[in-house]
């Protein structure tokens, strides 16, 4: 009798501790997801990478963009420079990174349009990547040449280099800029010479120097537009920049199909949270809407943009394309 006793007493325990410990896996069940979804975004610092040195469009407006967006969601957003093949190290940082809207991009439009028609990735700048708003159009791009050259206008340039073939040179600093003068080179029937450089501060500086006739460059050229040293002979878009309003365009000038787009825009690994991405659009629209962002922006030949998630995307699929269609017709190659 006493054995029978001590075997229910032992059961009755096993079951009383069996029911316990499952009340209380299912107690912690319940409070973990609800602790993850009560999270509130940005609990933590926030990086932001611009895949291009310290100075560029991209990075100018990452820091702008960083310190408001740190008064607006009181974490700090950090900087993080990663230059280095055309753009193609820092994103695909990004694109390895975890979707939770702590690691961003801040990227400028050649890097995310053209440079996938030009090398093998390791990442897909499409499926990777989820735009989150196209923040400024940073500025228009000139066709310049030294002021030493013997040509006023965009015609006076193609008659001189069709009366020199193969003598007349060009800066090519970046994949967009040397495609740029082959773009040129198609368009008009002449044989210039591209001139590589490794960016487009070393591109200025041989076109100040005379050692390349010509080059397209935005607004850090315009000082010496200003003071003479260069000459602007057409905008690179469809209408004429109100930094230099009488420069004419290359539509203008009699060259068709010879038009770049140039502007910066934010993004997030794919999968991040519908929320974050909205949250994030959301905050950069009001930043770059702002009386003193625009200002900053005009400032430096740039217009204030802050666009939807399915409009950017809109934006990239368009170009992206259109960058295709480029790179066959001229039959453009790099060196991988």
């Amino acid at each position: 009798m006493m054995a029978i006793m001590a075997v229910l007493t032992i059961e009755s325990v096993g079951r009383f501790l069996s029911r316990f410990f499952l009340g209380l896996l299912t107690l912690a069940g319940c409070v973990a997801p609800a602790a993850v979804q009560g999270e509130v975004y940005p609990s933590k610092p926030i990086r932001m990478v611009v895949p291009q040195p310290p100075g560029g469009p991209s990075d100018v407006m990452a820091r702008l963009v960083a310190q408001k967006l740190f008064e607006a969601l009181k974490q700090p957003v950090v900087v993080e420079n990663r230059p280095g093949a055309n753009g193609i190290i820092g994103i695909d940082v990004v694109a390895k990174s975890p979707p939770n809207g702590y690691t961003l991009l801040m990227a400028p439009a050649s890097s995310l349009t053209l440079v996938p028609h030009l090398y093998k990735l390791p990442y897909d700048t499409v499926k990777d990547l989820a735009p989150v708003s196209l923040v400024s159009h940073t500025g228009t791009l000139f066709m310049l040449v030294n002021s030493s050259v013997p040509a006023r206008s965009v015609q006076e340039f193609i008659d001189l280099a069709k009366s020199k073939p193969g003598e007349i040179n060009f800066g090519a600093g970046t994949s967009a800029t040397h495609l740029a003068g082959e773009m040129f080179r198609l368009a008009t029937g002449t044989q210039l010479t591209a001139i590589t450089y490794k960016g487009t501060g070393p591109q200025l500086t041989a076109l100040l120097a005379g050692e390349v006739s010509m080059a397209v460059d935005g607004f850090p050229a315009l000082p010496h537009v200003r003071s003479g040293k260069l000459r602007a002979l057409a905008a690179l878009s469809p209408r004429r920049s109100p930094v230099l309003p009488d420069v004419p365009t290359m539509r203008e000038s009699g060259v068709q199909g010879v038009e770049i787009g140039s502007w910066t825009g934010l993004l997030t690994p794919a999968g991040t949270p519908k929320d974050i991405i909205n949250r994030l659009q959301q905050e950069v629209a009001r930043i770059v809407a702002s009386a003193e962002i625009k200002e900053r922006l005009a400032a430096a030949g740039s217009e204030a943009v802050g666009n939807t998630p399915e409009q950017f995307a809109a934006v990239m699929e368009a170009e992206i394309a259109a960058w295709g269609r480029v790179v066959k017709a001229t039959n453009f190659k790099v060196d991988q």
